[in-house]
């Protein structure tokens, strides 16, 4: 190949790099639609949530007593159907939800699972009000501070819910261990 035939390829090359450069600057990507703080609130906040799922059916399985029990299905409906909400929106605007809770929720699902009767209720109950507390923390932050008017209203809506967990998971029995 000639040298000159060379550098004709690479100024084509590079102009072409350049056009595509500069297209691509000037079109967002869905994903980027939102702010990365509102993308961090969508995984943190389904992957509570699934943790909540998941310790939910535990209650309700393994809970001694009758609140136990009941609350845990209240956490599994709840928590499903403000999960599938957060999907839908998440999915108009591409961001990733959490597929998983967080590790250290899984940790603490299987150590709460491990114990019986008294001692299983007072470690659910005990988990239950600290999630609730981390997460009217984390959706408290976006409905005040959110930038996508979408997950904003959703963290707004939800909050209410939330705090009466709390409020719920707070009077459960604590057995004695």
């Amino acid at each position: 190949m000639s040298q000159s035939r060379s550098r004709s390829l690479c100024l084509a090359a590079a102009l072409s790099l350049s056009f595509c450069g500069a297209a691509f600057a000037q079109s967002p990507s869905p994903a980027s639609a939102s702010t990365p703080p509102d993308a961090a609130f969508v995984k943190m906040a389904s992957a509570a949530g699934l943790a909540e799922v998941s310790l939910g059916k535990l209650g309700a399985d393994k809970g001694t007593s009758d609140d136990v029990k009941t609350f845990g299905q209240t956490m599994v409906d709840d928590h499903t159907k403000a999960g599938d909400e957060l999907k839908t929106i998440a999915a108009g605007k591409s961001i990733p939800v959490a597929t998983a809770p967080m590790p250290a929720d899984t940790k603490a699902a299987d150590m709460i699972g491990k114990k019986d009767g008294a001692a299983f209720d007072t470690a659910f109950k005990t988990k239950m009000v600290a999630d609730h507390e981390k997460v009217i923390k984390l959706f408290t932050k976006e409905s005040t501070g959110g930038k996508d008017p979408d997950l904003k209203a959703f963290a707004t809506k939800t909050l209410p819910t939330l705090k009466h967990h709390l409020e719920m998971a707070k009077q459960l029995p604590a057995g004695k261990s």
